[in-house]
């Protein structure tokens, strides 16, 4: 459905844990954090409810997120689950890659149609340190498997961080340049732990990416779930793709609304509006009553994020791995 300014929804983001095996410094504090309780967590049976009436309304995107999802177990039955929702056209999943090997035959067998791999690093030493945990073997390691799967998509993401990965940029992108995988580069959300760091945009990447290969060419057409821009360079097998919620502001085309692991439904990564569907499904609410609440979510979306804005008594103040990535 649409929207009160007329953008057609059609993306739904679903966290399914909080939980992750790595501490990421811009995501999550060392030490770790207080756990939400496995009985606060939509089980799977609720999340296919919930999907079930969002499909209804014209959702046919589904994208898993956590926290990191595959340290939720059988993962790979709920992609089965959600692929024979009727109107759900695809289910993707973002991950760190680093349980990937060993999930993804269940996986691409449930049907899952991409997969995303963050990876802000190619150094062993860098990821560690930015990761806070030495295991880029097994993210490769992972990222090969999923290459390995017939018909599987497969994107590396990145995060530029000014004074911290700016010369693994390029090493990145070369994965695009050998092989058709599309390398994207993600700005970082001030928010949480993210306000810490200074991210770099979209121009800045560009410009280093212009210095070893040469001149881009922008890309018209829609390559994935998103607002994203995506560019070639020649020689390339894949694709280098931006997504720049700050330097390149992508709001009038933004489709998605996304889900907390709690069953929070969020019309803006920004804002704390939004709609308590598990309290509603475990008061026992119809379908009906679910559909009425999704199309409330949709219908009142926020016209654009204010993250320029310091703070607002309207805006989000959870960290990303409450919320989902």
């Amino acid at each position: 459905m649409k929207d009160q300014y007329g953008r057609q929804i059609n993306y739904m983001r679903v966290s399914v844990t909080d939980r992750c095996n790595l501490r990421c410094i811009y995501c999550m504090p060392e030490e770790g954090i207080k756990q939400v309780s496995h009985q606060d967590i939509l089980t799977y049976d609720e999340i296919v409810q919930i999907v079930n009436a969002a499909a209804a309304v014209g959702i046919t995107r589904i994208k898993l997120t956590g926290g990191e999802p595959l340290v939720r177990k059988n993962l790979a039955g709920l992609v089965e689950a959600l692929r024979a929702v009727p109107g759900i056209e695809e289910v993707t999943v973002t991950t760190n890659g680093i349980l990937l090997k060993e999930q993804i035959g269940k996986l691409a067998k449930a049907g899952i149609s991409a997969v995303n791999i963050s990876v802000d690093s190619l150094n062993p030493d860098m990821y560690a340190s930015i990761a806070r945990k030495d295991a880029l073997a097994a993210v490769l390691e992972g990222m090969e498997a999923a290459v390995s799967c017939p018909g599987l998509k497969v994107k590396i993401n990145c995060v530029p961080l000014k004074g911290l990965n700016e010369e693994e940029w390029v090493r990145l992108a070369q994965i695009a340049r050998e092989r058709p995988i599309d390398v994207r580069f993600i700005e970082m959300m001030p928010m949480g732990l993210g306000r810490d760091f200074q991210g770099s945009s979209q121009k800045e990447v560009l410009e280093r990416l212009r210095e070893t290969f040469g001149p881009e060419q922008y890309l018209d057409g829609n390559f994935g779930n998103g607002p994203a821009t995506y560019v070639h360079f020649n020689g390339f097998a894949g694709k280098i793709g931006f997504i720049s919620a700050l330097s390149h502001k992508f709001c009038s085309e933004c489709n998605r609304i996304r889900m907390t692991a709690e069953g929070f439904l969020k019309p803006c990564l920004q804002y704390a509006s939004g709609e308590d569907l598990r309290e509603m499904i475990r008061n026992g609410a119809s379908e009906e009553e679910l559909i009425r609440a999704i199309n409330r979510t949709i219908y009142y979306k926020p016209a654009c994020h204010h993250f320029e804005v310091d703070d607002s008594a309207e805006f989000e103040h959870k960290k990303m791995f409450r919320i989902g990535g």
